[in-house]
């Protein structure tokens, strides 16, 4: 069992684990040691696996196992970690969630399911999920309209804060999001339970989340480092510094939050940089073409001179 539980205070970068496939489409587990050790070589807080960049919804049952299996054998409680396990089937959720939590979690990230379309349909599904889970499992809301179609006010994910003590983090990732944000912290403020808040959509919006109130963030950029460190930077009052090294990586940030290609070029980064031993996406998924691969070497080529220059 994890003696790291996901609580309220957790902050950071929790990176969102990207899954190695060798080049037929298997599982490769020895990439996933590799990867694990580059992690957290660039000092991040935490680890998510099986979330949506990492392929999760491609993997059978028996994979997503031998996958999470293989990634907390790897951390070996050295930091905690957050383990995916949306799923359209709310039994399928359950049994995936006390296997998680069984084999060494900290904790489970939860997004609604697709299309519930209205603030009742989305507390009731809420409800459920808490209640089938129980009180011992720490549970993260992925709040992801872009991708679910399903959005939350701010009034009702307040609602689940003061329902359900097992809600310990928002991972919040809307678009545009930066004034739910701010409602989220003022909320906190005014004396409803305060939970952790960290961001996704690449780090794009990293900056000023941060300066919303977020207390890291949760997603898979191919140089975590530079999250780690901006968020450090933030947190020691040196805006400016945090803001200048996030700039000189934007093009890169940019590039990989493409819609549809950028896990892709996530992934090929990760490759280039000796995380994982090939850049293969589970079919169906993007393949980089060559005029591709050349606009990712001219950008990070222009992010190093950006840095030579700092």
């Amino acid at each position: 069992m994890a003696t790291q539980r996901l609580n309220e205070q957790a902050e950071g970068v929790f990176i969102i684990s990207a899954t190695p496939f060798a080049a037929d489409g298997s599982l490769d587990l020895q990439s996933t040691d590799r990867l694990i050790e580059f992690y957290l070589e660039q000092g991040v807080s935490g680890i998510t696996v099986l979330g949506m960049m990492g392929e999760a919804h491609k993997l059978a049952a028996d994979e997503s196992a031998a996958f999470l299996t293989r990634v907390l054998q790897r951390v070996a409680d050295r930091v905690p970690v957050v383990v995916g396990v949306s799923n359209a089937g709310l039994d399928n959720l359950f049994s995936l969630a006390h296997t998680a939590m069984s084999a060494g979690a900290a904790g489970v990230m939860v997004a609604p399911a697709t299309g519930l379309g209205t603030e009742a349909k989305l507390l009731a599904y809420f409800r459920q999920v808490f209640e089938g889970l129980g009180e011992s499992v720490p549970v993260c809301y992925q709040d992801y309209p872009f991708v679910t179609r399903s959005e939350i006010s701010v009034a009702t994910f307040n609602q689940l804060v003061t329902d359900y003590p097992q809600l310990v983090m928002l991972k919040h990732e809307e678009w545009p999001g930066l004034s739910k944000l701010s409602a989220v912290r003022k909320a906190a403020r005014d004396g409803l339970r305060r939970v952790a808040v960290l961001v996704g959509n690449g780090g794009l919006y990293l900056p000023q989340e941060l300066a919303r109130g977020a207390d890291g963030a949760m997603t898979g950029f191919a140089y975590p480092e530079m999250l780690v460190e901006v968020v450090r930077l933030w947190r020691q009052g040196e805006q400016d510094r945090a803001e200048d090294l996030f700039d000189a990586y934007l093009p890169l940030v940019r590039h990989e939050q493409q819609p549809g290609v950028g896990l892709a070029l996530r992934k090929e980064v990760l490759r280039r940089r000796g995380a994982i031993a090939t850049a293969q996406v589970r079919a169906p998924g993007p393949q980089l073409t060559a005029t591709d691969h050349d606009e990712l070497t001219r950008l990070i080529s222009r992010v190093e001179k950006n840095l030579e220059a700092m």
